[in-house]
């Protein structure tokens, strides 16, 4: 997506995330039904803040998000390239 390479299913640190890419240093996560159990969503909430601390953004969608709405699943993603872009042009 826009040159951008994204891997499937990356180790980071102690988790693994559904999608990642490195230079932009964004995590993709999608979240099926068992994402809605309490003690699941507080593991995936550890999991982003230790991401945050690594420098990584994540962006999460559910799984009938992506099932239903994959248009504005890929508007969001674009959204945030171009607002990576625009605030990382100098560099």
């Amino acid at each position: 997506m826009y040159g951008y390479d994204f891997h499937r299913q990356k180790p980071i640190d102690n988790y693994i995330l559904d999608f990642f890419c490195y230079d932009l240093l964004l995590g993709i996560e999608v979240d099926g039904y068992s994402h809605e159990i309490l003690e699941v969503y507080n593991k995936d909430r550890i999991k982003e803040k230790r991401m945050n601390e690594l420098g990584i953004t994540i962006l999460r969608f559910s799984d009938f998000e992506v099932l239903k709405d994959m248009e504005n699943v890929i508007r969001a993603i674009e959204f945030f390239i171009l607002e990576f872009e625009k605030n990382h042009k100098d560099e």
